[in-house]
């Protein structure tokens, strides 16, 4: 093993992308595990959730040829045997991916891909007529809306300060078929993580599950024919108006006990909590009580209120899926229909199974993917004798990045002294962040964009973080 491991060095490539950052570190065994016992990878739900009737096998190593172009995957033991003999070298490591050296394993098995499109979970599986060659579920990022409004109020501090600069109002026009920023970043992740797939697996065949949400038909399950024109709001002239006549004119906080004149609309949650103007959203009080709310006198309580950004984002962006990837669809129904006559319970992963076909086939471990963003800017503040400024410096090592450290992996969850050190988790029964000197731990894959990370048993450091 350890000439082994001694020649694979040799002969390993080192690849740098946007997402990973290839080593020469090869050190899984025949049962596609890692042969470090001690090495701390990430976990997830219970592997029994993944079954299909028959035993699950382990991941696959995916294998592209000479032109870059992906034929069948092979066993972590037949890509050893190739590594060893000089036939193929290592160009990704999560997920783990050779290169050929030689012109061989050309024949090609038609793969079926199925993706359950979703507003935060997407699940992907690809399926041969024997077996599952890759599982998957993705985990979108949410946190688009709150970097837009971070963006907006400092771009209207910093004009703000140009009194003499002229208003442009009229150059907010908007393209045709224009989506809203934090909906076009989903659906481009929808087919970014489709395109990766594609490069690892030959792909004969993609189906993606569609919806249509009737979002009045949600909320009312009586309503029919004109009742779609002649909404809750039907003959009043505005929301205030509305919410007012539904709450009586009665405050609903106090009930008329203090006796204020004025009454007033109160959005019962903030703006963090992504509020709108919609009815279920505002709540009749007295000007007394929300003043004494502002106050922080006497808070009104939140409550959780239902939205329907799932609903809406699929109604929105399922056709520009399938016209995008150009590929076939399927239904939900469709989908519960099969998954319930085949025994599976309810999860991302089952249900891209059964999009793809996927019936008897051996499940494999499926991959937790993980998106994040790939770069930072963050407003600093504490410079003496000057103003604020953004810093854009990007250090050698960021939050998410999988290093090695002791000749164990671990996970970086921040970073201090002007990047000079990091914090790793020690361990997750402690829960404790170590700081080490950047110099003394090994960088074995950037942590941003796309993150492909196995699913093991028991939850591991990694899991917990992310």
């Amino acid at each position: 093993m350890v000439k082994v491991m001694s020649r694979v060095q040799e002969h390993t490539v080192e690849c740098s992308t946007s997402s990973t950052l290839c080593k020469p570190v090869f050190k899984q065994s025949c049962d596609g595990r890692d042969s470090d016992a001690s090495i701390v990878l990430a976990g997830n739900n219970s592997d029994v959730d993944q079954q299909s009737g028959k035993t699950e096998h382990n991941l696959s190593v995916y294998v592209i040829n000479l032109q870059k172009e992906p034929v069948m995957p092979c066993s972590p033991c037949k890509a050893r045997h190739l590594l060893e003999q000089n036939e193929a070298v290592v160009v990704s490591r999560k997920p783990f991916t050779i290169q050929l050296l030689k012109t061989k394993g050309t024949a090609k098995q038609p793969i079926t891909l199925g993706v359950d499109a979703g507003y935060k979970y997407v699940g992907v599986s690809a399926t041969s007529n024997k077996k599952e060659l890759f599982s998957a579920e993705v985990t979108l990022r949410t946190d688009i809306p709150k970097k837009l409004q971070n963006k907006a109020s400092y771009r209207r501090n910093r004009r703000s300060r140009l009194w003499y600069r002229e208003p442009r109002f009229n150059n907010r026009s908007k393209d045709k078929g224009w989506l809203a920023p934090s909906i076009q970043h989903k659906l481009d992740s929808h087919i970014r993580i489709v395109e990766k797939i594609k490069k690892l697996l030959p792909i004969t065949e993609t189906i993606v599950e569609v919806a249509s949400f009737d979002i009045q038909k949600i909320k009312n399950p009586d309503i029919e024919s004109k009742k779609y024109q002649q909404g809750e709001q039907f003959g009043f002239w505005n929301i205030r108006e509305y919410v007012l006549h539904r709450d009586n004119h009665t405050c609903q906080h106090c009930h008329g006990k203090k006796k204020a004149p004025v009454l007033q609309t109160h959005h019962i949650n903030g703006k963090k909590e992504g509020a709108t103007d919609r009815p279920e959203e505002l709540l009749t009080v007295c000007k007394t009580c929300h003043d004494e709310h502002h106050r922080g006198i006497d808070i009104i309580p939140k409550k959780k209120i239902k939205n329907f950004k799932p609903e809406t984002f699929m109604t929105v962006v399922r056709w520009k899926i399938v016209n995008a990837l150009e590929c076939k669809h399927t239904y939900g129904y469709i989908t519960k229909t099969n998954r319930i006559k085949q025994g599976l319970s309810k999860s991302h992963i089952n249900d891209a199974f059964v999009i793809a076909n996927g019936s008897n086939q051996d499940r494999c471990k499926s991959y937790y993917i993980k998106q994040t963003k790939k770069n930072s800017r963050s407003i600093q503040i504490s410079r003496k004798k000057f103003g604020i400024s953004v810093r854009k410096q990007r250090y050698p090592l960021q939050p998410s990045d999988i290093v090695k450290y002791q000749n164990k992996e671990y996970i970086v969850v921040g970073v201090h002294c002007k990047g000079s050190c990091v914090c790793i988790k020690e361990s997750s029964e402690t829960k404790k962040d170590v700081s080490v000197n950047i110099k003394k731990v090994e960088l074995i894959c950037y942590g941003k964009g796309i993150q492909f990370l196995p699913r093991l048993k028991p939850l591991s450091i990694l899991g917990e973080i992310l």
